[in-house]
C-alpha cells in the first residue's frame, strides 16, 4: 500500500472520530474487516490502528476490539496531574489536607527562623541526608514495625523520587519487573522511561495472585517485584500476613528484589509487618510525608538493604543532590514532636469519614475499597465505557480516572478511581451523589 494512501485512510479515520462521524464508545471494524473494507493487509490496517492509538483516538482491547476513544479526556488523564477546571471538583488526585495544617507550617518557619543552625540549611547537604534526620525517621519507622539502622535510610524528595532512584540503582534497561494487574501509574511511568518490562500479576481480593507470580518466576528473568501489601493504590486491599510470608519465599527462591511502596501503610490502623521487616535484605521500602502531612511538603525517604545503599546515594546525586534542607528539618520536627503522629490518627479518622459517604451515596454499587483509604474503585458492566462515563461528568464539572492509568495487562477493565481525599466532605457528598445518577444512567440503566 502506498505510503500516501495508508497516511489517507489514517487522516479520514482520525477526522470521521474528531468531528464526531465516528461517536466515542463506537466498535471499530476487526483487522481483518478494515483490509477487507480498504482492500489492504492486515498487517497495513494493524497499523492504522496503532497509529491512531497512538494519537489518543482509539483504544485497542485485547478479545473485545478496537473502540473509539472519548476524546473530550485529555491524553494523559489519569497520569498527569493537569489543571482542573475553575469550579470542577477533583477526584483524580489526593491531596487530603487538615483545617489548622497552615498554623502548623508559620509555627514551625518561626521555629527554624529562631534556630541555632540556620547557616547549615543554606549549603550542600548530604545526598542521603544528614545524620540526625535519618535517625528521626529511623525511630518514626519503628512505630511502622521497621527497625533499620539509621545508615540504611535515604531522604529524598517524595517517595516518587524515592521509586525513581530505586530504579536508576538497582534496575537496568530491560529487567523483567513482576506488578500488579493495576498498579500505581506512577510506577509505570517509571518503567516506561528506564524500559522496563512490566509483566503483570492477576488480583485476587487481598492481594496479587502468587501462584501466577511463582509461574512467571518459572518462565522468565524475573529481577524484581513492585508491590503495595498494605493499602494498595487503587484497590485498597492489605495483603494478609501468611501472603507476605509466601512472597518473601518466592523473592528469595527466585532471587527478586522487592520493591516495597507504602506511602498509603499510614491509613491502616494495626497491619500485618511491612515486608522489609521480615526481609531487610532483599526489599526497598519506599514512603513519605506527602500523603500523611502534605502533598507540598515533598519529603519522603527509602529504607535499603546496605549494599544498595551507595548505588541510590549516587541516584539520588544525580537526580537533585539533596532533599532541600528547610523541608526537612520541618518534617523532622514534626516527626519528633508528634506531630506526624497526630496528623495520621486524624487522617484516618477523616478517610474512614469520606468512606461512609462514599459507601452511603455510592449504595448500590459494587465498590471496591478499604474502609479507611482515600479512594474507592468502582467497577463497570464490560458493555459500558469507562471514558464516555468520564467525558460526561466532565461536563458535570467532575474529574474521575478510568483504569487505563493503572492497568498493566492487555485488558483493561471497564471502571473508575475516585479520589476522595481533595474536596470538603459537603462536596464531595453532593459529587458522589451525581457520580451514582451519572453512573446508573450510562451503565447500569
Amino acid at each position: 500500500m502506498a505510503a500516501s494512501r495508508y497516511k489517507k485512510l489514517v487522516d479520514a479515520l482520525a477526522s470521521d472520530i474528531r468531528t464526531g462521524r465516528l461517536a466515542a464508545g463506537v466498535r471499530l471494524p476487526t483487522h481483518r474487516g478494515l483490509a477487507a473494507r480498504e482492500g489492504i493487509a492486515v498487517v497495513t490496517a494493524t497499523r492504522v490502528y496503532a497509529e491512531l492509538e497512538a494519537m489518543g483516538l482509539v483504544s485497542r482491547e485485547q478479545g473485545r476490539g478496537t473502540f473509539v476513544r472519548d476524546i473530550a479526556v485529555p491524553a494523559g488523564h489519569g497520569i498527569d496531574q493537569q489543571v482542573v477546571a475553575t469550579g470542577a471538583v477533583d477526584l483524580n488526585f489526593n491531596y487530603p489536607s487538615l483545617p489548622g495544617q497552615a498554623d502548623l507550617l508559620r509555627q514551625a518557619l518561626r521555629e527554624v527562623a529562631t534556630s541555632g543552625d540556620l547557616d547549615s540549611l543554606l549549603r550542600y547537604q548530604p545526598h542521603r541526608g544528614r545524620p540526625q534526620d535519618r535517625a528521626s525517621i529511623a525511630r518514626h519507622l519503628r512505630r511502622r514495625g521497621i527497625t533499620p539502622d539509621a545508615d540504611q535510610i535515604l531522604i529524598v524528595n517524595g517517595a516518587q523520587h524515592g521509586l525513581a532512584v530505586t530504579v536508576m540503582a538497582a534496575l537496568s534497561a530491560g529487567d523483567v519487573v513482576a506488578v500488579d494487574a493495576l498498579t500505581y501509574p506512577g510506577f509505570k511511568v517509571l518503567a516506561h522511561a528506564f524500559h522496563l518490562d512490566l509483566e503483570p500479576i492477576p488480583t485476587t481480593t487481598d492481594g496479587p495472585d502468587l501462584d501466577a507470580l511463582e509461574k512467571l518466576c518459572a518462565t522468565r528473568p524475573v529481577r524484581a517485584i513492585y508491590t503495595m501489601p498494605t493499602l494498595h493504590n487503587p484497590l485498597g486491599w492489605v495483603m494478609p500476613a501468611t501472603d507476605r510470608t509466601r512472597l518473601i519465599e518466592i523473592a528469595r527462591q527466585h532471587g527478586l528484589l522487592i520493591i516495597e511502596d507504602a506511602s498509603y501503610a499510614y491509613l491502616v490502623e494495626d497491619p500485618p509487618p511491612p515486608l522489609a521487616a521480615s526481609a531487610p535484605d532483599i526489599t526497598v521500602y519506599v514512603s513519605g510525608l506527602s500523603k500523611s502531612v502534605a502533598t507540598g511538603l515533598r519529603v519522603g525517604f527509602v529504607v535499603a538493604p546496605p549494599s544498595t545503599v551507595p548505588s541510590l546515594e549516587r541516584a539520588i546525586r544525580a537526580t537533585t543532590w539533596n532533599t532541600p534542607a528547610l523541608t526537612t528539618a520541618i518534617a523532622c520536627r514534626w516527626l519528633d514532636d508528634g506531630t506526624v503522629d497526630r496528623l495520621e490518627a486524624q487522617k484516618r479518622d477523616d478517610a474512614n469519614a469520606r468512606q461512609a459517604v462514599a459507601r452511603q451515596e455510592l449504595a448500590g454499587l459494587p465498590l471496591i475499597s478499604h474502609p479507611s483509604s482515600y479512594f474507592t474503585w468502582l467497577p463497570l458492566p464490560d458493555d459500558t465505557r469507562a471514558d464516555r462515563l468520564t467525558a460526561t461528568l466532565a461536563r458535570q464539572h467532575i474529574s474521575v480516572t478510568t483504569a487505563e492509568p493503572f492497568t498493566t495487562s492487555m485488558h483493561t477493565p471497564q471502571a473508575l478511581r475516585l479520589a476522595l481525599g481533595s474536596t470538603d466532605l459537603d462536596s464531595l457528598q453532593s459529587t458522589l451523589r451525581t457520580v451514582r445518577r451519572v453512573a446508573i444512567e450510562d451503565a447500569y440503566a
